[in-house]
């Protein structure tokens, strides 16, 4: 009874799936991308200080920009990494 309570109360949804074939049955891609934001908000609680929580949220921000704009953020950033200056240390 709850199923078929359910389909009523969407029915203007279900019959706009049935008319237009492009129509998504489900939004899972919206969802999947919705995803990482929802888990960080939990993994976000334990950073360890404020400063944890800024420096993870600038990552996760670049992150992001390099999947916005096409490019593998693992490459990117490697490639990144290589071409800062090193800083070498002094002898001890």
């Amino acid at each position: 009874m709850k199923a078929i309570d359910y389909s009523l109360n969407r029915w203007s949804a279900l019959i706009h799936y049935c008319e237009d074939g492009a129509v998504p049955i489900d939004n899972n891609l919206i969802e999947n991308q919705m995803r990482p934001c929802a888990l960080g908000h939990k993994n976000w609680l334990f950073a360890g200080s404020l400063r944890g929580g800024q420096r993870a949220s600038a990552v996760m921000s670049l992150i992001q920009s390099t999947k916005l704009n096409g490019y593998e953020p693992y490459v990117y950033l490697s490639d990144t990494q290589n071409r800062l200056p090193i800083k070498k240390q002094p002898d001890r």
